[in-house]
């Protein structure tokens, strides 16, 4: 009964997405719509293998300035959860900023980055990785603010260092928080890649974006966004396995609360 409920829980999201495409498909059919305002999916899916080749392309140059950034992110996030929260002043003082600073609209901060770092790769690396950065640290504080205080006294009695209460207690804690976070960014990675690219690129899906809507090939437009959407998603399947082969104590303990 159990393995019967778990089949059709997965089969029901797919099931959604191909009603919601067939609903597209004759609505569009149904009112004669004119491919420049909206095309149907079978209408992007024969645009999407028309421009394959040139959408790859593309797709190499935003794939690279989002796992830039994303990895420069992740990377910033641990070095930055570190001192934080071995500093409780300096956790008082920079987390409040750190809620603030995401009241800023990226879409304000990526001119200035093209100003002030011209128009190459790195303006893009640096749009990825303020909008990674801050989930991903949240996340990886949160989980090391609720780590077990008796498990930290106890390493403490034994004379372990702040550095190895952090690597063997706080961290391993402290890991589902930080892959949580970590998948949301990488959810936003591409997207922030393509927002640098909108504002000033000479390649990438942005850029790819911008050429098509200005000609009106809004398929093409939806193309680019179904490549994205594949990327999101595959970026995410990566972290998902990249937890469950870093933290088997965590897999162990789903299995045990799924028996």
């Amino acid at each position: 009964m159990k393995k019967s409920t778990s089949i059709v829980n997965k089969i029901i999201p797919y099931v959604t997405a191909l009603v919601v495409l067939l609903v597209w498909e004759i609505a569009v059919r149904w009112n004669q719509l004119p491919a420049y305002i909206l095309p149907g999916p079978l209408q992007i899916v024969k645009t999407l293998k028309e421009t394959l080749p040139l959408l790859l392309k593309h797709t190499a140059s935003t794939l690279e300035e989002a796992m830039l950034g994303f990895g420069l992110a992740i990377v910033i996030a641990l070095v930055t959860a570190f001192i934080l929260n071995h500093f409780y002043w300096l956790n008082q003082a920079v987390y409040p900023l750190l809620i603030v600073s995401q009241t800023i609209p990226i879409i304000t901060l990526a001119p200035l980055f093209l100003i002030w770092f011209g128009w190459g790769m790195l303006p893009k690396i640096l749009v990825v990785i303020l909008v990674c950065f801050f989930p991903i640290v949240i996340s990886l504080l949160n989980g090391l603010n609720s780590v077990d205080p008796d498990l930290i006294s106890l390493f403490r009695s034994m004379g372990a260092s702040k550095l190895v209460i952090f690597k063997m207690v706080k961290l391993p804690s402290a890991m589902p928080g930080l892959f949580s976070g970590m998948r949301i960014s990488a959810s936003y990675s591409i997207m922030a890649a393509v927002i640098g690219e909108w504002l000033g690129a000479q390649q990438g899906l942005g850029y790819f974006m911008t050429i098509a809507q200005k000609s009106f090939r809004v398929d093409r437009a939806l193309a680019a966004v179904v490549i994205i959407a594949i990327l999101s998603l595959l970026i995410v399947k990566v972290i998902d396995l990249a937890e469950w082969l870093l933290t088997p104590w965590n897999r162990r303990q789903k299995e045990w609360e799924i028996k």
